[in-house]
């Protein structure tokens, strides 16, 4: 059921953000974010966005496990991906604490797309959305060449992953937010490094990256 989220002011949840954080946050990070809580808390009080079951840990569970992954993504990353944002995490939350990094956020439930598309706004944040499933082969509007793709809420065969890996620049990579099994790869991906998240015993994120020898963008349809 729908529920409210709790009041906190920007210094509050600016100071939980940077203690969560594994590197400094600007201050023009921190107030977008806090933009993006703002309109969650509003939209979440009739749509669930964020379960009740991690509303007391909301800016560590949700906020600090997007931003564990900063290490991985370089901040000359452009064009990103994000697939199934939901409430925006991992996609906006990078795209916010990467000032030069454009994440397009796809959702494929409307409601949440609508979401995506009001908090970006409000936060002003470069993060075009799309109302589409991610499929094989894959849909029109998802951007042709990409140095990030993100992926924390769904999980994803190796065909898709392979077509993804189609459209990586040189020294792009895919971010993967798993449990302790080792995600079911295409040939044309490997494991290049893997973050614990904190708090946790065995959830990560895993940074794949193209396989040796496979270096030359294609693309699986």
């Amino acid at each position: 059921m729908p529920f409210p989220l709790p009041v906190i002011t920007l210094a509050e949840f600016s100071a939980a953000l940077q203690a969560c954080s594994p590197e400094p946050l600007s201050a023009g990070a921190a107030q977008a974010l806090y933009s993006h809580y703002q309109e969650l808390s509003r939209w979440n009080q009739r749509l669930s966005l964020v379960g009740p079951g991690t509303v007391g840990e909301i800016v560590t569970r949700h906020y600090g496990e997007a931003l564990a992954a900063l290490p991985l993504v370089p901040l000359a990353a452009r064009h990103g991906l994000d697939i199934g944002s939901g409430a925006g995490f991992p996609g906006l939350v990078l795209a916010a604490a990467r000032p030069g990094l454009s994440v397009t956020l796809v959702e494929a439930q409307e409601r949440k797309w609508a979401f995506l598309a009001t908090a970006a706004r409000r936060a002003s944040l470069p993060c075009p959305c799309l109302n589409v499933r991610v499929s094989l082969p894959l849909p029109a509007g998802l951007p042709e060449s990409l140095d990030l793709v993100t992926v924390r809420a769904l999980k994803l065969g190796p065909d898709l992953l392979a077509a993804l890996a189609g459209r990586l620049e040189p020294g792009g990579r895919i971010l993967l937010w798993v449990g302790e099994d080792d995600p079911d790869l295409p040939p044309e991906l490997q494991p290049s490094a893997s973050i614990r998240l904190p708090g946790s015993r065995t959830r990560r994120v895993v940074q794949l990256q193209r396989s040796t020898g496979m270096e030359t963008r294609t693309e699986t349809q």
